[in-house]
């Protein structure tokens, strides 16, 4: 009997970067000899992506196909970042019964001329435990994949102990720059405030932030998958991820996947990209561009935007900045964003953009430093083009990423928990200007490069987890 096809079932949180990135681990798989890929979007996300989607699938080879479930959410639902555990909720009821019933549907697969096998394994978002458990009680083995960098799966994994050092809860009014011992292989560089933000105290009411323990909760459940893939590389977090290896049950480091195989940008994204800032490129000079952008789910105030505009001005440097219609409360009018913008900077000096294709900008020869959020995609996009950065770490993960660029790597600067014209200016002259701090990003870029290159940490990761699926549709097909 020759090998079983294998069939994936890929579900992501149905958030822009979770999307994003476990596209391109699907559209990998789905070029892998004999894997074949469903990838599971909601429909509210599908319904968004529009055409994009479907030809991505038209222009991939005939294994990789989109389907979709709803999110029990109505149409206007802003979806936001505030409002995560509404989804995830939302997602238990309503997604949860249509995901259990087409997982069903698909055990018997479709059958003909270019049909699908019956599914052999499902790879869910950490986020979404619920679709772990219910493949399991199906008999389909179920995969993990965390979004977020290795370090911060380790710090939510290491929730238990920091209590028990009396550690965690973080005394009222306490020092934020208090080392912290009980996260391993970090003791010697992180301080409270790297912590992702869910740690710190909340309000007067809360010795640690309410959803806290939601995430300790998902994290302890999505450990317990057949594996945990993870997209990052042994060149950027090889401690983290030796510490984790032995709580799990296999673990999977196979990044940064968009490397090796990029899913094309317009069926990853749910909004539509403004081309028009490439153009805008190429009229710069080299390395004399400020790239700005927070992220799918950043919010800030109208009093951040003026800080950051004005350190942005005071910078000196032209700068292309993405700005979300949704990004700055008080519901500003993006037009009036746009108009605040050139009046500060001039037409010449500044490009305001609701969405860019980063990728593209990131290596785009003018762009001199990335003004971050810090998100892990954004991250590993900035690390493989060797773009120095400036991170303003917004929440979960990316308060420990940032700490991981301006601490640990030294690719950048760490900006955390400050929104003050000066340091905004400061830091970005610095970033754009140090040539230690450029010579090192391009040096890890070297090193995170050889990773997905063929023969690579990454590479072979990747590799080894193919096998493991193929080998748990060998085990299906024999059981059956």
């Amino acid at each position: 009997m020759g090998a079983a096809a294998a069939h994936v079932l890929v579900f992501p949180m149905p958030l822009q970067g979770h999307i994003n990135v476990m596209l391109h681990l699907a559209t990998a798989l789905a070029a892998a000899a004999g894997v074949h890929v469903t990838f599971l979007h909601t429909d509210h996300n599908l319904h968004r992506l529009g055409n994009a989607a479907a030809a991505t699938t038209a222009g991939s080879p005939r294994r990789l196909r989109f389907l979709s479930v709803p999110d029990g959410l109505p149409d206007d639902h802003p979806r936001s970042a505030s409002d995560v555990p509404v989804m995830v909720d939302s997602l238990l009821g309503a997604g949860q019964a249509a995901y259990r019933a087409l997982l069903g549907s698909l055990l018997v697969g479709s059958g003909g001329a270019g049909g699908f096998p019956p599914v052999t394994s499902v790879v869910a978002d950490a986020l979404l435990t619920f679709a772990i458990d219910v493949a399991e009680e199906l008999g389909v083995p179920a995969l993990a994949f965390r979004t977020a960098s290795a370090s911060s799966l380790l710090a939510y994994m290491s929730v238990p102990r920091l209590f028990e050092l009396g550690e965690l809860p973080f005394p009222p009014g306490g020092d934020l720059d208090e080392p912290v011992r009980g996260v391993p292989g970090m003791e010697g560089f992180l301080r409270r405030r790297d912590l992702p933000s869910t740690f710190r105290r909340h309000g007067n009411d809360h010795d640690v932030h309410p959803k806290l323990q939601m995430l300790v909760d998902l994290t302890t459940g999505s450990c317990k998958a057949r594996a945990v893939i993870l997209n990052t590389a042994a060149s950027l977090e090889a401690p983290a991820l030796a510490h984790i290896a032995p709580r799990v049950r296999d673990v999977f480091a196979v990044g940064p996947l968009h490397a090796m195989s990029p899913a094309p940008a317009a069926a990853t994204s749910l909004w539509r990209e403004d081309d028009g800032c490439m153009a805008w490129l190429d009229g710069q000079a080299d390395r004399s561009v400020v790239y700005v952008s927070l992220g799918s789910l950043t919010v800030i105030s109208p009093e951040q935007f003026t800080e950051f505009l004005s350190g942005l001005v005071a910078a000196g440097h032209p700068f292309l900045w993405v700005l979300r219609p949704d990004m700055v409360t008080a519901r500003l009018q993006h037009a009036d964003l746009q108009e605040a913008v050139a009046a500060a900077a001039g037409h010449s000096k500044a490009r305001v953009v609701r969405w860019a294709p980063q990728r593209d900008v990131l290596r785009h020869r003018a762009v001199g430093c990335f003004l971050t959020h810090a998100g892990w995609n954004s991250t590993l996009e900035a690390a493989v083009e060797g773009v120095p950065t400036v991170c303003w770490p917004f929440f979960v993960d990316q308060q420990i990423n940032s700490r991981f660029v301006g601490g640990v790597w030294g690719t950048g600067l760490d900006m955390k928990d400050a929104c003050d014209a000066a340091v905004v200016a400061r830091m970005v002259r610095e970033a754009m200007e140090s040539g230690e701090i450029r010579a090192t990003a391009q040096a890890l870029a070297e090193k995170v490069r050889r990773d997905v290159a063929d023969g690579g940490s990454s590479a072979t990761e990747f590799k080894r987890l193919v096998g493991f699926l193929q080998e748990l549709a060998t085990r299906i097909q024999h059981a059956n």
